[in-house]
């Protein structure tokens, strides 16, 4: 299995911090997440069942005729390289590993594209996979060249994926509503926006044959009955939406600022996390989790990726490991650069 951010208990035994003492910026999730009230009895005693109000409540959200729940967008992306037959498969990187993984042990002929060359790689491809915007560089594609490419895909019975698991805080450029568009795929998740991680609940977007055959690949009850329950109302309250759709970008922009003046200059990000490229990104992961603080280190590129710290205290231990780091760091980067 590829290494994930949010392997929260391994670091406090490596590092012999409670767990209780950690700042845990590693996984991009919304540290001020939707508020989950107690879960009515009989949801944990049924089988999940359609007709509950999930779907009505993602169509609305989403603005997606077309969709499927499914337990955390993880299992779609697992499940999708076998729904098709072996081909070509161009897949964004650096970008979130899982989708490179489970297509390369399907059988398919996967090539890695750098952002700059998607355009020339869907030629040759018969999938296209995008995490837009990017995970972990913040990178965005414009609508006009998305639906190009998918045009061009969907012409030769060809698949553009596009993870939008980030996607929540800036809903204008999602392609959700086009959702039902032949050859067009679009995953969405309730665990970074809402930070719902642990009820592992996501949506496919698509053509609705397609996802009757994910449906039949899932099995029954993919779905667990409470979390069902907590996606429907969390999709529902617009308001508290309305609010993080303000907070996340005002808070992301505090954190890009805190890292530019400590010289961890971001170069990208989302309004959940900042990325940091820098030559020396583990010696900078190490730096902060000795100080209880665990952030998400790239190799290729190397780089760091900022989540948003949760409250006032750990903004305020964030901004003492990154004086410190700035101190300490200084006479190492001003010797890479001579």
């Amino acid at each position: 299995m590829l290494e994930h951010g949010g392997q929260l208990r391994r670091a406090a035994q490596r590092y012999g911090i409670p767990l209780s003492q950690w700042v845990d910026l590693s996984t991009g999730l919304n540290p001020y997440g939707w508020p989950v009230p107690p879960v009515p009895a009989e949801r944990w005693r049924r089988l999940p069942e359609g007709g509950d109000g999930l779907e009505e409540a993602a169509r609305a959200y989403y603005g997606a005729p077309c969709l499927l729940p499914v337990p955390g967008t993880q299992a779609a992306i697992q499940a999708l390289p076998r729904l098709r037959p072996r081909g070509r498969v161009a897949v964004l990187v650096p970008g979130y590993g899982e989708h490179r993984r489970v297509w390369v042990e399907a059988g398919h002929e996967v090539v890695g594209v750098p952002a700059a060359d998607v355009h020339a790689a869907v030629a040759a491809a018969d999938v296209l996979v995008l995490i837009h915007p990017n995970n972990p560089t913040g990178e965005r594609f414009g609508r006009e060249a998305l639906l190009t490419w998918c045009k061009t895909l969907a012409a030769r019975d060809g698949w553009l994926v596009v993870d939008e698991a980030f996607m929540d805080a800036t809903p204008g450029e999602s392609l959700a509503p086009l959702a039902g568009t032949p050859g067009l795929i679009v995953l969405r998740s309730l665990g970074k926006f809402f930070g719902l991680g642990g009820v592992r609940v996501g949506f496919v977007l698509g053509e609705p044959r397609l996802l009757a055959r994910l449906e039949e690949a899932l099995g029954p009850w993919a779905v667990a009955n409470p979390s069902r329950w907590v996606a429907a109302a969390a999709l529902a309250d617009t308001g508290w939406q309305q609010k993080m759709r303000r907070t996340l970008p005002a808070a992301s922009g505090r954190l890009a600022r805190q890292l530019a003046a400590a010289g961890l200059t971001p170069s990208g990000g989302t309004a959940l996390f900042q990325w940091v490229q820098t030559p020396i990104a583990a010696e900078a992961e190490e730096f902060f989790a000795q100080r209880g603080i665990l952030v998400r280190a790239f190799a290729t590129p190397p780089g760091l990726r900022f989540g948003l710290p949760g409250d006032a205290e750990q903004w305020k231990r964030l901004a003492l490991a990154l004086e410190e780091w700035a101190r300490c760091a200084a006479p190492r980067l001003a010797g890479l650069r001579g």
